[in-house]
């Protein structure tokens, strides 16, 4: 059983969840870009997350959200449901199509570690040698998007979802930079040379080790069923938090340990059947098991 899990309204995360077997089940294509945009725009509007940039690899994405009204695990929960069923739908497939561990959840504590992140996903093709820059990436890749004020568009896919059914037929999802990041500006013309940094620095450690990319074209061409040739790593940490600031992170940690420990006297005391309240942040059982929760917020 995983730890409980705090969740707040107004936190910024990083989703993260990988493909069975590493499978390139999300290999750029028209139809996967469509499904994949339409999906999470739709999640999006549902549960009113602000996306700030998504990234899809062939088999992983990177989604950097503000989950504003506390939704974050309904959002993620959707969403993942209904790419996979989409892409099992394209694909002609029936079995899982996630990894069977969890979802990284990464949340980011200060808007410097945001955009720390926001730049790690929208370089991911380029510091993996799939392509030369970031608008070469063929798949989902939001950060043009994202400096230009361009929303993503998409339409219902026809290979899954009904003609006439209660999904919109068409999706426009709008990146955003949230005002608790900051002038929304002044963090775009950060992003812009952040990133064109890292492909800087990426360029010249290929010229150093005489390599080149993989290529938009060899990209396109990979078979879905085919995975990395590069061993996996495995039983590697999955971090909760992510936070540049040793003060930001002590301060984070100290107050997940809080949550825990309240978290698991609360739910000791009602298994013998007293009548508590659990900590604010209580997400399973509230939602599940209806279970009072406190109504201060954490401070």
């Amino acid at each position: 059983m995983s730890l409980p899990r705090e969740v707040i309204p107004g936190r910024f995360y990083m989703i993260t969840r990988r493909c069975t077997q590493r499978q390139f089940l999300l290999r750029p294509d028209a139809a996967t870009n469509n499904a994949f945009i339409y999906c999470l725009g739709e999640a999006a509007a549902r549960f009113q997350i602000d996306v700030i940039m998504p990234s899809v690899l062939s088999n992983h994405h990177h989604t950097v959200v503000y989950d504003r009204p506390g939704k974050i695990i309904e959002f993620a929960e959707h969403l993942h449901k209904l790419v996979a069923k989409a892409q099992n739908a394209l694909r002609g497939r029936w079995e899982n199509f996630w990894s069977s561990e969890q979802m990284c959840l990464v949340r980011l504590v200060d808007a410097a570690d945001v955009l720390d992140k926001v730049v790690y996903a929208a370089t991911n093709p380029v510091k993996d040698r799939l392509v030369e820059r970031v608008h070469h990436w063929p798949g989902v890749n939001g950060l043009s998007a994202l400096l230009t004020r361009r929303p993503l568009e998409a339409v219902r896919p026809r290979h899954f979802f009904r003609p006439h059914g209660p999904m919109p037929v068409r999706v426009s999802l709008e990146l955003v930079v949230p005002p608790e990041l900051g002038d929304p500006e002044q963090i775009r013309h950060e992003l812009r040379d952040r990133v064109a940094a890292v492909e800087e620095r990426i360029a010249a450690d290929r010229r150093r080790d005489g390599v080149g990319v993989v290529g938009r074209r060899s990209l396109l061409r990979q078979s879905w069923r085919g995975q990395p040739v590069s061993h996996e790593p495995r039983r590697n940490l999955r971090p909760r938090l992510a936070a540049r600031s040793v003060w930001s992170r002590i301060e984070a940690l100290r107050r997940n340990r809080e949550f825990l420990a309240a978290y698991r006297w609360a739910r000791a005391s009602w298994c013998a059947g007293a009548t508590v309240a659990f900590p604010v942040g209580t997400y399973w059982l509230r939602r599940f098991a209806n279970v009072p929760v406190m109504t201060s917020t954490p401070t």
